[in-house]
């Protein structure tokens, strides 16, 4: 589940680069709403993990 958290984070900035290249705010926010989702979804799967400890 973390290298999929992992994997969106790049996409997203991925996406948040190309859109700030291209001049394309949309893709720029969508990368930025990636990156954030795989950030909250990690540190979910870190408290998720911590909690079994």
């Amino acid at each position: 589940m973390k290298a999929k958290n992992a994997a969106q984070i790049a996409k997203g900035k991925v996406e948040q680069i190309e859109g700030s290249v291209t001049g394309d705010k949309v893709l720029e926010s969508k990368g930025r709403a990636d990156q954030s989702l795989g950030h909250l979804k990690q540190a979910g799967q870190h408290l998720k993990d911590a909690i079994k400890k």
